[in-house]
């Protein structure tokens, strides 16, 4: 292969040597951890729309039970909150900081979104907390054995199903949920 014009290797040299400077590196090695990034990304998405419906239902909206035997969307948005320390927690293999059962979390609309963002935040600090390799670790979740990883993913499932559960209040009732505005 005969190079033409040997001079457009430069800006290809230049880039790598950029790519090499001490920042550059500090960066390219805190991003490396992908897996833990991946599954913050996707529980970022859970959080967005579980926070925005939070924000959207009024306090006669977190009272609404379609039936008897279901919980209201409040209960709902209490159990997602208190469900969150139980998770991170196991999966930073810590003492639950959260001391209400997930089944009993009520309160008023802006004590349930306080305690949603209580446990987001919290979440949040335990996923800036691990790595790809602490992610690959072991830790036993009601009673198994599960990888860090398959817990925090187990979290973002857990949010999306109970995602589902208010978007289906939320056409009952009417509104447009926040995944399809």
């Amino acid at each position: 292969m005969v190079m033409k014009n040997p001079n457009s290797l430069v800006p290809a040299i230049l880039l790598f040597g950029l790519a090499l400077t001490p920042t550059a590196v500090q960066a390219r090695q805190a991003s490396s951890d992908v897996i833990v990034s991946s599954l913050k990304g996707l529980y970022d998405m859970t959080n967005a729309q579980i926070t925005a419906t939070a924000d959207l239902l009024d306090e006669k909206m977190y009272a609404y039970r379609p039936t008897p035997d279901v919980r209201t969307a409040g209960e709902i948005i209490g159990h997602i909150a208190a469900a969150q320390f139980m998770f991170c927690s196991a999966a930073a293999g810590e003492e639950n900081p959260h001391a209400a059962d997930a089944e009993q979390m009520n309160g008023t609309r802006d004590e349930l979104r306080k305690a949603l963002a209580d446990g987001i935040a919290y979440c949040n600090r335990v996923f800036a907390a691990t790595t790809d390799a602490e992610a690959a670790g072991m830790k036993t979740f009601f009673g198994n054995p599960m990888s860090v990883a398959g817990i925090l993913a187990f979290n973002t499932t857990h949010n999306y199903e109970h995602y589902g559960n208010l978007t289906t209040y939320m056409r009952m009732n009417g509104i447009v949920p926040p995944s399809s505005r």
